[in-house]
């Protein structure tokens, strides 16, 4: 790691304080004492040099049952990723926590990011932060019994016994319903106001999933707001513990379920780092074209249903329209569409089929002319420019405080895309431009995504003219499984199928985070391995998460109808937020 990090930190604070760890994917990762995790927050967010301004994801270890822990005296371990862009480097800081039910200081005066990614950890662990400004469930109900990510949870239904729905258990969840405002962070009014309650959802039209907002009024002002969430919480992070290395790539398509195979490469990129696993020339192409399809079909489900948001109704049709187009690409390679789970532990399942090259040709020179007609359809429509213009605004630095990534972060004027920063899959040898905003509104948020889109067709067709001949699949032996027709001609090979099939593969002992430029911001799984067929820990850090808990800062003073204006153009998805 670089010297200057660990130097700095032990010269403020003391050489014998921290301790570094040598992980699979380099990012600098230091130990530090409990009782000066703040204090060392607080330093690298603001007095260090070149500082770390962004929370990038906050969570925690069960290190109980893990064959190979490296810190051998603790049952938890809370986990920091930090970012600074000056840098253009993550920096990953780990608290080593004793006892069943350990406490930790809360650094939500630090970051007002981390106060949901507090409640999680809290949620998932039941580590309590102390001095946290409302620690309670945020995934999970109210009334649910345990912390799911703790290791002595169950893993499945069938574990836990048949569910019955007694008198007395009904009573308690319709208690538990009953709406207080206190216990959600608002304050109640005098009686003499006009401040009220309401509910919005949870349902699907106008909150693009699942979700409920509770809004305290001043009329038709929104004064304060409450996301909702864990209405659509599956339990991806808990189901990659019993599921093989390969056979949970299928449940990362349904993390973001517009993205695609964009879910199948933040996943796969850590474990291929964690294997030591060299990707192919023609299967990074292929990855990447794949990808660079889904963020234009993820684009046009957001300028469809946003132009309906505020008040369009015809877009969203022509739109879909479109997208089908792309999923009949996908279909014809991969045969899936929206969850096509195609990409695979060292390349990709298949090759490409015969005239592939013909169905991406003609979409790359068909939907230039419908992006135009989009553009004076929606984007010059005043009704629209209206609803978007000057709404919903954050700065820069507000962005970076609150950890917005992609679309979001880049509508403030800051081009960066991890794509273009730190590229993975071969992006660097692409050319493309990173569209930006100025104004950080729900209009510069739609600019954004409108250009990005061009720019995709940019990769593909570059994909498409430069498809290099070659594998499709690593040769690597934990790449799983070997390409089919060697297995009736190789012993080793036969072996290595059959044991991947039954098994999965087992991939060696350590820690590996790679980050990508997903459809709606920063997206990585943070995988920990104890040399299993199976991850002992999978993080999921999704945009939307991020992005939701800024809805309630950025809404307040603005009216009922530019929440949907300010929901529509964050570009979220709710399995995205509840995993």
């Amino acid at each position: 790691m670089p010297a200057s990090i660990f130097s700095a930190l032990c010269s403020r604070f003391g050489e014998q304080l921290f301790h570094e760890q040598l992980t699979r994917d380099e990012t600098p990762t230091i130990w530090t004492p409990q009782g000066k995790i703040v204090p060392v927050l607080e330093y690298l967010r603001s007095e260090a040099d070149q500082p770390y301004r962004m929370l990038y994801d906050l969570t925690a270890i069960d290190e109980r049952a893990c064959k190979s822990k490296y810190n051998g005296t603790c049952e938890f371990t809370l986990v920091y990723h930090l970012f600074s862009f000056e840098r253009n480097a993550f920096l990953r800081l780990k608290v080593a926590l004793r006892g069943e039910f350990p406490s930790t200081p809360s650094v939500t005066h630090i970051w007002p990011s981390a106060n949901w990614y507090e409640r999680e950890v809290f949620d998932m662990f039941g580590i309590r932060f102390d001095g946290h400004p409302l620690l309670r469930r945020i995934l999970m109900p109210t009334t649910w019994e345990g912390h799911p990510l703790r290791k002595e949870h169950p893993a499945r239904a069938t574990e836990m016994g048949p569910f019955r729905l007694f008198p007395e258990k009904e009573d308690r969840e319709q208690e538990a319903l009953q709406f207080d405002p206190e216990e959600w962070g608002l304050q109640r009014q005098s009686d003499d106001s006009d401040f009220m309650f309401l509910n919005i959802g949870p349902q699907h039209p106008g909150t693009h999933g699942v979700l409920r907002i509770i809004l305290q009024l001043s009329g038709e002002d929104i004064v304060d707001a409450v996301p909702d969430i864990g209405f659509h919480h599956r339990g991806a992070e808990k189901m990659g513990e019993r599921q093989s290395w390969h056979t949970y790539i299928p449940y990362t398509d349904r993390i973001d379920y517009l993205g695609g195979v964009n879910n199948n490469l933040a996943y796969l990129l850590s474990v291929e780092k964690l294997a030591g696993i060299h990707i192919p020339q023609r299967a990074e192409v292929i990855r990447v074209m794949l990808c660079e399809l889904f963020r234009i079909a993820s684009h046009l489900v957001w300028y469809g249903t946003f132009a309906q948001d505020v008040g369009q109704l015809s877009p969203v049709f022509y739109m879909f329209t479109d997208r089908e187009k792309i999923f009949n690409i996908i279909e014809a390679v991969c045969g899936g569409r929206m969850h096509p789970n195609w990409f695979r532990i060292g390349g990709v399942a298949q090759d490409l089929p015969q005239g592939w090259d013909k169905l991406v040709r003609e979409f790359v020179q068909y939907f230039p002319k419908k992006l135009k007609e989009y553009d004076k359809m929606v984007m010059r429509n005043a009704i629209f420019k209206a609803r978007t213009v000057g709404i919903g605004v954050f700065s820069l630095e507000e962005a970076i405080d609150w950890g917005a990534t992609g679309p979001n972060l880049r509508a403030c004027g800051m081009d960066w895309d991890m794509r273009k920063k730190r590229p993975y899959s071969g992006y660097e040898h692409y050319e493309f431009d990173i569209p930006t905003g100025q104004n950080g509104d729900c209009y510069d948020r739609a600019v954004v995504r409108v250009k990005e889109m061009w720019e995709s067709l940019r990769i593909i067709e570059q994909c498409l003219n430069n498809m290099p001949e070659g594998p499709y699949k690593s040769d690597h032996p934990l790449a799983t499984p070997p390409v089919k027709q060697y297995t009736m001609q190789d012993i080793e090979t036969l072996i290595h199928h059959f044991l991947h099939v039954s098994w999965g593969p087992v991939i060696p002992n350590g820690e590996a985070m790679i980050v990508t430029e997903a459809t709606k911001g920063w997206n990585s799984y943070y995988l920990t391995s104890d040399g299993n067929t199976a991850p002992y820990r999978v993080r999921v850090r999704t945009p939307s998460f991020a992005h939701m808990q800024m809805i309630p800062y950025i809404s307040r003073g603005y009216t009922v109808a530019d929440l949907l204006s300010i929901l529509g153009a964050m570009d979220y998805v709710l399995a995205d937020i509840d995993r």
